[in-house]
């Protein structure tokens, strides 16, 4: 369902591509009323970032010669914005017949621009296309997704989550490539691995990834639901330490990886090869 405070985004609309560079194709929203529903106020219960990668990135040279280069951008969670997904694409893909002088200046514009939609300081990082950093590797810990469990919901219920049997303090990592949620404002399908680092009373597992496979059909934004995760996994369950990230898959040459935590220092979870 689209709310009558996205209406003016272009998701879900025909676009006329814009190729000179135009930074008002950004489109800020706010975090707080998607948080207003988590009961999340000024005091956010989590440290974190959104971690997006912009593999559609390209610019003309001062003589006219067609750069190109893989972007990481590093979104602070306290940013009272977050930016809507498809302004994004049209944004960078506005780069396309500008000319700049160099890579620097390419860097310091998008870092001035993304700043100022996200309404706080953003990360910006150019990567040459065959750089290591962008190699994909495996994740740590166990993955959840060949339990045998029975789904009765596809709408998130945060009672479905519980210590496992005669639980102890434990440190893990658990995952799952089995989560799945849709934009609230098209209705199309974002997939994810989501990631959950812990130390505290063992969490049950199927009860976990029954969890976990319950947000099929909810719709809400990738930050938000990483968020939903992180809330009630924290309150229902108490754990000493907690971190969730989720590593979405591309879609129009933008992938979203949000990342919550308890911590005041984290390790992201390795590119994986859905991205």
């Amino acid at each position: 369902m689209i709310e009558e405070h996205w209406n003016d985004l272009p998701l879900g609309k025909e676009t006329q591509y814009e190729f000179e560079y135009n930074p008002g194709l950004l489109h800020p929203i706010e975090r707080a009323h998607s948080r207003e529903k988590l009961g999340i106020g000024a005091a956010l219960p989590f440290k974190g970032e959104d971690i997006w990668w912009g593999f559609e990135l390209s610019w003309l040279n001062e003589r006219g010669k067609p750069q190109v280069a893989v972007a990481q951008f590093r979104i602070p969670v306290d940013s009272p914005n977050i930016i809507e997904s498809k302004s994004f694409k049209l944004y960078l893909n506005s780069f396309n017949q500008s000319r700049f002088v160099s890579r620097t200046e390419v860097e310091a514009l998008l870092a001035n621009d993304l700043s100022g939609a996200a309404g706080a300081p953003v990360q910006v990082e150019l990567f040459n296309v065959e750089d290591p950093a962008l190699a994909v590797g495996a994740l740590a810990g166990t993955c959840l997704d060949d339990l045998d469990i029975e789904v009765r919901a596809y709408q998130p219920d945060s009672g479905m989550l519980a210590h496992a049997e005669g639980a102890k303090v434990v440190e893990e990592s658990l995952y799952s490539h089995l989560l799945k949620s849709n934009c609230p404002v098209t209705g199309q399908p974002d997939w994810a691995t989501v990631v959950i680092n812990y130390r505290g009373q063992q969490i049950d597992r199927e009860k976990l990834l029954e969890y976990l496979v319950s947000f099929r059909q909810h719709q809400d934004f990738h930050e938000h639901c990483v968020e939903r995760i992180f809330c009630d996994v924290q309150r229902i369950l108490s754990p000493e330490k907690l971190t969730v990230c989720a590593r979405y898959t591309r879609r129009g040459g933008l992938d979203i990886n949000p990342l919550r935590s308890s911590e005041t220092t984290w390790e992201v979870p390795a590119r994986l090869a859905r991205q």
